[in-house]
């Protein structure tokens, strides 16, 4: 493991790509590839195939390994791959195996699915991926505020393998406070909420953020990342308040349309169906229309509502 390599580039826009769906309803290979090299090509240097903006829980395991092995082949060492693992314990090893065999360089630790977690088993949970693969970087993926910075440093004190958090709880304090309980220098903080939690996140001692709308504009989340690397607060906002109608559509109704409204996006521009699985629904008409009207605001210009009809 390259922990130097590896936390430069989690130092920056991680980006969430989508899985795309053929007419048929299965994973779309050359789509996924395609989309994945449009990312790497324009200057992202970590991305997670299997995160929540991929559909993560609505893929079969065969699903998921492929578009593991799919990341890999497509951004061929040019960018890390962080494959997101998880379901229960046995599941979650096995996919983390999986992203060793076929050269993937971390993985990413989905927040455990279960309705009782102690404090204990999420580190124990944890501590089970980390040492199956010793030889990959872990990167825990955090959304519950009530995980603590006791529980994190005991993770890191017995896995040296975890170098960084993916940080997803809406409370900058509580981030703030974390962070440093944990140590700012000893892994790369993330913002796991992505463009419109970055700014506020990067003040707390992030250095990265996670973005699904790199899907659609890479060069906007690029943008946004500079900005906050220079200090240049007021281009940093500039960028946010460009971003905001996008991001405010897939926040609406508890998020119910993240992941459509990216896809909904990537088809009006001709790069992939915007179908997803339940319990996701794709945008009606109203959404539709919303999307066009971001797109056109950003410059970009829209070849359909449909996307293209091509099958892809």
């Amino acid at each position: 493991m390259d922990r130097s390599r590896l936390t430069t580039r989690l130092a920056g826009v991680v980006a969430i790509p989508v899985t795309p769906f053929g007419a048929d309803g299965a994973v779309a290979e050359q789509t996924f590839v395609d989309l994945l090299d449009r990312l790497v090509t324009a200057g992202v240097e970590a991305v997670t195939p299997n995160g929540n903006t991929s559909e993560f829980y609505s893929l079969t395991g065969a699903e998921a390994r492929r578009c593991a092995e799919l990341a890999v082949r497509a951004v061929d060492g040019r960018a890390s791959v962080l494959v997101g693992v998880g379901h229960d314990v046995a599941t979650a090893v096995a996919a983390a195996e999986h992203a060793r065999e076929v050269g993937a360089e971390l993985v990413m630790v989905h927040q455990p699915v279960h309705p009782f977690v102690s404090a204990g088993g999420w580190v124990d949970y944890h501590r089970a991926v980390a040492d199956a693969v010793p030889g990959l970087g872990v990167v825990p993926y955090v959304r519950d505020p009530a995980v603590t910075a006791a529980q994190l440093t005991a993770l890191c004190d017995s896995c040296p393998n975890v170098v960084g958090i993916k940080y997803a709880v809406a409370d900058p304090v509580r981030f703030a406070a974390v962070a440093r309980d944990v140590g700012l220098d000893r892994l790369v903080w993330i913002a796991g909420l992505a463009e419109p939690y970055a700014p506020s996140a990067w003040v707390c001692g992030a250095t990265g953020f996670t973005s699904g709308l790199v899907n659609v504009a890479p060069d906007t989340s690029l943008a946004l990342l500079a900005a906050l690397r220079a200090g240049d607060v007021p281009a940093a906002m500039a960028v946010w308040e460009r971003v905001r109608p996008f991001e405010e559509l897939r926040a609406a109704d508890r998020s119910a349309d993240n992941v459509s409204v990216v896809k909904e996006a990537l088809a009006q521009l001709g790069l992939c169906r915007p179908g997803v699985r339940p319990p996701l629904r794709q945008l009606g008409e109203a959404g539709r229309a919303a999307v066009r009207e971001v797109l056109l605001g950003w410059g970009l210009t829209p070849v359909g509502p449909e996307g293209t009809e091509d099958g892809r």
